[in-house]
């Protein structure tokens, strides 16, 4: 089956929450997707866009892939890319999609000059981490711990 990889556009934000919801389900906490369709298209599309993704669309024009990224500032590396989420629905997995996914990634990285690509994985996720372990170069650190505060 074949499938190729391109920027994401508007019109792809209906989908791209149905797999984010895909996502959720998988990580077990469906109910923290909480954003709407509305915030998450102006968030990505609107006068000053904060993320940006790729995806793997299929033949018949279905996204079945998603890499979506922001840019982060680290005092001591300069801008980095922060990958929020990446996701091959659970069809197309075992086919190369992620790795393609990636690689895209890292030209877009070396495109726009950035340090490096840095993500978060949740330490059960195995088939994630055995993934990600493949990539050439790739370091875990284990000694930094997640901190947030709700802005209500």
């Amino acid at each position: 089956m074949k499938y190729t990889i391109r920027p994401a556009q508007e019109a792809d934000c209906p989908r791209l929450l149905e797999l984010i919801r895909e996502l959720a389900e998988y990580e077990r906490a469906p109910q923290e997707v909480t954003v709407t369709l509305e915030h998450f298209q102006r968030s990505g599309f609107g006068p000053q866009p904060v993320w940006w993704a790729l995806v793997a669309e299929n033949e018949a024009g279905l996204v079945i892939g998603f890499a979506l990224y922001y840019i982060r500032y680290s005092t001591w590396k300069g801008q980095r890319m922060y990958l929020e989420d990446i996701l091959v629905t659970e069809s197309w997995r075992g086919q190369g999609v992620g790795q393609r996914l990636l690689d895209a990634l890292k030209e877009e990285a070396k495109r726009k000059e950035l340090t490096a690509i840095v993500w978060q994985v949740l330490d059960w996720n195995e088939p994630a981490i055995r993934f990600y372990r493949r990539q050439p170069g790739v370091q875990f650190d284990e000694e930094w711990i997640n901190v947030s505060i709700p802005v209500t």
